[in-house]
């Protein structure tokens, strides 16, 4: 007795979604011989198969279940299909196979193309399910089949593994179609629909893709998120947002019954075993597991359709699909718990083996064997230090027990540079009092070599608190304690050294130790210190005029982090802003901001105290572009954290001077006297750093009128500037002494100095600095351009200057503020109609935004807010202003900025 069911081809398709990216590849299927769908299970072959199959007249349908594995049951079966697919084409070789009157399949086969040889239409035969067989006559018939079958007949197979069917023989000739779970797994949009068609409220891309990422595509996990969402009667957001703590039990229910139970009991121990491993090859399965055939294993396993994935361009490399490795480890934990530690400490020698030391660490804390995790990082804890892995370090470090810690040397001094680089120096050197104190009671002896990398250590927590003096002399006791075994300090001494004299203002010193120091650090491979040195270069190159040559080593200090991939250090951070500076003061705004942003994501793990100097600089572009609403952002932000913080004077002036900056575009008068108060006022001036700051303090005075105190400061610093050469520091200098010469009223002297500073820029390349400052100092550009006291090169600079400060003093009075309007409305000339129809504030500054050339679209991401409310905006100003269209809205704004002197 047949069973019907089994030769129908399935229905309830009104729910699923169309594919036209699948079916498109499948619209020339009749000129193959095989279509095979193969994935793991849940991807939707069976309904794939039917969707595309749906509207053709021709099809015969096969649901194969384990029980079809009988020759006779199965060509029975099979017949029938193929008879259903030709209109009944084969009447006698379906007698045969009923009464069993046949020698084998492959006669009766025969029997079969002599009568379908009079059957000229395109029809399809699907085989569902193929992975159940497991008969080899049946394989051998099928493939004798394809072999000799009809050009008009295409052979469908929907299979969870490889089916043996002569598939490469077929793939080589172009004869067979592959929809594998890679073109099965719904991209953005498909998941988008699927949850559109499915749920109330919908969803969109971005909420869509997440969950999409999450499940890797996988129809089914989508599903039961979906039936979860409904369930629980949440927002499609709220499961996205908690998507790896939603309730995994129908899903782990699914794979248990579909996959885990359906496997042998070896094959199940075996992915149990290897679910410790997040990427895996044979080598490293051989190791954990103690299997020679683990490499047949692999591929059986990739064979089979278990959801283990080849890592692209990775030979015999493998993964686990994402939810199925959460499977499996939730089956472990379940299943073989008292194997887990066990498990993990086998990982971490097999990863050993391979060279990864990062990854046995990992294995070791998993396993909570703190002897194995002590060997590991006595072994291979600077190898991963050069490598970048703090953050492991850190955590594993932490968990050793003290005698493992304290009687190590090694250890405590790879324990205190992780906190140096990760968390900076505030930590370090009660870290090192603890760990000296330890080790004495310990008993505890360093050798003369340990003592030497013990005070390059304390030579760099000297220098970055700011006690060059102390940091120089435990630099150079190190380098003669140290022999030339022990590169990586030395590399640090000598380090130390360059950067003493560059704090000291020696720059024709410091810049050769830090280039001889960028070279033993590549010669040792110690790329994090060679990264360090190079930085250190770029600012000495800076102060000493060389800018260019300043961002060519920063491009160098890019390809380094990218060939070693040091994009985790925190130092990727200070190369970040120190560029974003750089490109503030070539006035390439939107250049700085980006890498500005991207500084703050480097660190955007750390505390937020470490993301003041991106937010000075932000603050300080923001400012540049007249946009004060958004700067006054930043400078609450910056206000803040130097509050909650203390800060190296370096990282205080660089905020410092934001603040001014802002305080003097807002005119409030008495936040820079507060200030001036409690401003710290370095002993000398011998660095960029301390310029900057003495330089914050000029400014401050000439902002609250106090010349003469502005004048002497300015002399001293300008004395420092000369006596140190630092050539980049003398240039801003004069900018802010035009300034000064320009409140006193005195512009003959002020255009003498702007002049110089124009001459000086040759070099340099600042423009930055000028432009801050633009209001005050265009006047005199003017005079000199016209005057003719100019050479070409600096008549070309001062113009193209007068140009940006023309754009920056628009771009300032278009971003209608508070303030601005308050005055303007309050104007006794405001026209009536402005008067008594009152724009809101955001809509004065859309107004000003439409002035200043922005589209729709730029201003919606200008103020952040939706396309829709900006139209919004525009549609109630018109209105209210009685403006027909963008042309008028322009006239009207530059109306009303004449109307206020601009």
């Amino acid at each position: 007795m047949w069973i019907p069911s089994k030769l129908t081809r399935p229905g309830r398709l009104h729910n699923a979604i169309l594919r036209p990216r699948v079916l498109d590849l499948l619209q020339e299927a009749n000129c193959y011989k095989l279509v095979l769908f193969r994935s793991p299970a849940g991807y939707g072959k069976t309904t794939m198969a039917a969707q595309w199959l749906a509207d053709k007249s021709h099809v015969g349908w096969y649901s194969v279940d384990e029980s079809d594995n009988d020759p006779f049951r199965f060509i029975n079966y099979f017949l029938q299909a193929l008879n259903k697919a030709t209109d009944d084409s084969c009447p006698k070789a379906q007698k045969l196979a009923e009464k069993r009157q046949f020698s084998s399949l492959h006669s009766l086969f025969g029997e079969v193309f002599t009568e379908l040889s009079d059957f000229y239409q395109e029809s399809y035969i699907v085989i569902d399910d193929y992975h159940l067989i497991n008969d080899d006559e049946i394989h051998e018939a099928m493939r004798f089949f394809l072999k000799h079958m009809p050009d008009n007949l295409t052979l469908v197979v929907t299979s969870r593994s490889a089916p043996p069917l002569g598939t490469a023989n077929l793939r080589v000739r172009d004869l067979m179609i592959e929809i594998g779970n890679e073109l099965l797994a719904f991209d953005t949009e498909e998941t988008t629909r699927f949850f559109n068609q499915r749920v109330d409220d919908g969803i969109d891309d971005q909420t869509a893709n997440s969950l999409r990422t999450y499940v890797e595509g996988w129809p089914s996990a989508l599903q039961l998120i979906a039936l979860q969402a409904q369930h629980h009667q949440r927002t499609l957001v709220q499961s996205a947002e908690s998507v790896s703590q939603f309730n995994h039990a129908h899903l782990w229910d699914y794979l248990i019954e579909e996959v885990f139970d359906l496997l042998d009991q070896e094959t199940r121990q075996f992915l149990l075993e290897c679910s410790v491993l997040d990427h895996f090859n044979d080598s490293l399965v051989s190791t954990l597991t103690k299997r020679e055939d683990a490499l047949s294993m692999l591929e059986s396993l990739n064979r089979y359709g278990l959801f283990v994935y080849p890592l692209e361009g990775e030979h015999n490399w493998y993964r686990f699909h994402n939810l199925f490795a959460e499977f499996l480890a939730h089956e472990r934990q379940s299943r073989i718990p008292q194997k887990e530690g066990e498990l993990h400490q086998a990982a971490a020698q097999a990863w050993l083996e391979q060279g990864m030391p990062h990854r046995a660490l990992s294995h070791a804390q998993m396993s909570n064997d703190t002897e194995l995790m002590a060997s590991i990082l006595r072994e291979h804890g600077w190898k991963m230090f050069n490598q970048g892995e703090l953050e492991s370090l850190e955590k594993a470090i932490n968990s050793l027990a003290p005698e493992q810690l304290y009687t190590v040397p090694k250890l405590c001094m790879l324990q205190a540079w992780v906190e140096q680089s990760l968390n900076g120096y505030n930590n370090v050197g009660d870290m090192l009092t603890k760990a000296i104190e330890h080790m004495e009671a310990y008993d505890v002896i360093l050798s003369t070599k340990e003592q030497g990398e013990l005070n390059a250590l304390k030579a760099q927590v000297a220098i970055n608190l700011n006690q060059p003096e102390q940091a120089l002399e435990l630099a150079e006791l190190a380098l003669s304690q140290l022999d030339h075994t022990v590169y990586r300090s030395r590399i640090v001494a000598t380090s130390v050294v360059g950067e003493v004299n560059h704090v000291l203002g020696h720059l024709s010193r410091a810049l050769p130790m830090m280039q001889q120091t960028e070279k033993l650090a590549r010669q040792y491979q110690v790329y994090h210190q060679a990264l360090w040195a190079m930085l250190q270069q770029s600012e000495i190159l800076i102060a000493q005029g060389y800018v260019q040559a300043a961002y060519e080593v920063q491009d160098n200090a890019f390809k380094l982090i990218e060939e070693h991939q040091l994009q985790q250090l925190p130092m990727n951070e200070f190369l970040l802003r120190i560029r974003s500076q750089l490109l503030w003061c070539w006035n390439r705004l939107d250049e700085a901001e980006v890498c500005a942003y991207q500084a703050i994501e480097v660190l955007s793990n750390s505390n937020d105290s470490r993301h003041l100097h991106s937010y000075s600089m932000l603050a300080r572009i923001a400012i540049g572009r007249g946009e004060l609403d958004k700067a006054a952002k930043f400078i609450k932000q910056i206000e803040h954290m130097m509050k909650q913080s203390t800060y190296h004077v370096d990282w205080t002036a660089n905020a410092s001077l934001s603040l001014l900056l802002f305080w003097q575009a807002r005119g409030d008068s008495s936040a820079v006297e507060q200030w001036l108060e409690t401003a710290t006022r370095p002993d000398q001036a011998c660095n960029h750093f301390t310029q900057l700051q003495w330089r914050n303090i000029v400014r401050a005075y000439i902002s609250l009128g106090e010349f003469e105190k502005a004048e002497k400061t300015l002399s001293f610093l300008q004395q420092e500037a000369d006596k140190h050469q630092l050539i980049t520091d003398t240039n801003r200098n004069l900018i802010v002494e035009t300034i000064l010469l320009a409140s006193k009223g005195q512009d003959d002297e002020a255009r003498a100095k702007l002049k110089y500073a124009l001459e000086m820029t040759n070099q340099t390349g600042i423009l930055g600095n000028f432009l801050v400052d633009g209001s005050k100092i265009g006047h005199l550009l003017e005079k000199l351009i016209h005057k003719t006291e100019l050479g070409d090169l600096e008549r070309h600079r001062a113009q193209q200057l007068m140009k940006d400060i023309s754009t920056t003093q628009r771009s300032r009075s278009v971003h209608f503020d508070e303030e601005f309007v308050e005055k303007l409305v309050n104007h006794p000339n405001i026209p009536e109609l402005v008067r008594t129809s009152p724009l809101t504030q955001r809509e004065w500054q859309v107004l000003g935004l439409i002035y200043s050339g922005f589209s729709n679209e730029q201003i919606a991401q200008e103020l952040d807010v939706a396309g829709t409310t900006i139209k919004t905006h525009i549609r109630n100003l018109y209105q209210k202003l009685n403006i027909a269209n963008r042309k008028e809205a322009i006239r009207t704004a530059e109306n009303l900025l004449q109307l206020m002197g601009y």
